[in-house]
C-alpha cells in the first residue's frame, strides 16, 4: 500500500511539473505575439511596416509563424503530452523519463516548425507577386474567398477524419505507436505533430485571409482547435466548421462580406 502510494504521488508530481511547463511555453509564446513578434507593428490593426525580405527578415516570420503555432497548438496538444509522461513514469522511473517527454514535445514541435517554414516561403512568394497586403493579408476578395472556401472543404475530407481520429484519442495513438527511448519518444512526437498537421493545417492557413498577425483570429483558431479535439462531438464540429468556412467564402467573393 505505502509503494503505491508513493508511486501514486511521484506520478501526481510529474504531471504537474510537465503541465506547468507546457503553460508556461505558452504563455511564452503569446507574451512574444502580443509584444509584436520582434516587428514594427501597430496595434489597432497589427499593420506591419514596410520591409525587404532578406535572410534576417525570413527568420524574423519563421520564428512569427513557428511560435504563433506553439501558442495555438501546444494547448491542444496537452492531454497526449501529460498521458505520455504519466505512462512512461510508470513504466521505468529512471532520470530519462524527463528527456523523451522533452523529446516527444520537441518532435511534435518540428513537426510545425516544418509548417512554419512552408508559410514563411509562402508568404515571400505572395508579396514577390503583389498578393499580400500590409496587414499580411493575400489581396483580393478571390484569392481570400478561395482559401476559405478551401479550407471548409478539407473539413469533409478522409484525412481530415483520420488525423482528427488520432488527435481526439491519445489513448488510441499511444497504444498503437509507442517507441521506447529517446528517438522512439522524438518519433512518436513526430507522428503525432504529422497527425495533428494533417487534422490542423488548412485551418492555419486561413490567417492567409485573416491576417499572420491578427491576434482575435489566432485566439479564435486555438480555441477552436481544442474543443475540435478534446470534445466528443468534434466530428460534427468540424463539419459544422466547413458549412460556415464555405459560406463565408461565398459571401467575401460575391462582395457581401
Amino acid at each position: 500500500m505505502a509503494i503505491s502510494l508513493i508511486v501514486e504521488s511521484v506520478l501526481r508530481r510529474d504531471r504537474l511539473v510537465v503541465a506547468v511547463g507546457l503553460a508556461a511555453i505558452v504563455l511564452l509564446a503569446w507574451a512574444y505575439l502580443l509584444a509584436g513578434a520582434g516587428m514594427d507593428m501597430s496595434m489597432p490593426g497589427m499593420v506591419m511596416a514596410p520591409a525587404a525580405w532578406s535572410p534576417a527578415y525570413g527568420l524574423l516570420l519563421f520564428l512569427m509563424w513557428w511560435i504563433m503555432m506553439i501558442a495555438m497548438m501546444v494547448p491542444s496538444a496537452a492531454p497526449i503530452v501529460l498521458l505520455y509522461a504519466t505512462l512512461r513514469r510508470g513504466r521505468d522511473a529512471a532520470a530519462s523519463v524527463s528527456l523523451d517527454i522533452a523529446l516527444f514535445l520537441a518532435g511534435y514541435l518540428a513537426i510545425w516548425a516544418a509548417f512554419s517554414m512552408v508559410a514563411t516561403l509562402l508568404q515571400w512568394s505572395l508579396d514577390l507577386a503583389g498578393l499580400m497586403s500590409m496587414e499580411m493579408t493575400v489581396a483580393g476578395a478571390i484569392l481570400g474567398g478561395a482559401i476559405l472556401i478551401a479550407a471548409g472543404l478539407y473539413q469533409f475530407t478522409p484525412i481530415k477524419a483520420a488525423c482528427l481520429r488520432y488527435c481526439q484519442s491519445p489513448v488510441i495513438f499511444l497504444s498503437q505507436h509507442w517507441r521506447a527511448g529517446p528517438a522512439g519518444a522524438f518519433r512518436m512526437g513526430l507522428r503525432h505533430g504529422a497527425y495533428c498537421l494533417g487534422c490542423c493545417w488548412f485551418l492555419m492557413a486561413l490567417l492567409f485571409f485573416a491576417g499572420a498577425m491578427n491576434l482575435l483570429w489566432i485566439a479564435g483558431l486555438a480555441i477552436y482547435v481544442a474543443l475540435e479535439k478534446l470534445l466528443p462531438v468534434g466530428p460534427w464540429l468540424s463539419r459544422a466548421a466547413g458549412v460556415a468556412l464555405v459560406a463565408m467564402g461565398g459571401a467575401v467573393i460575391a462582395g457581401v462580406w
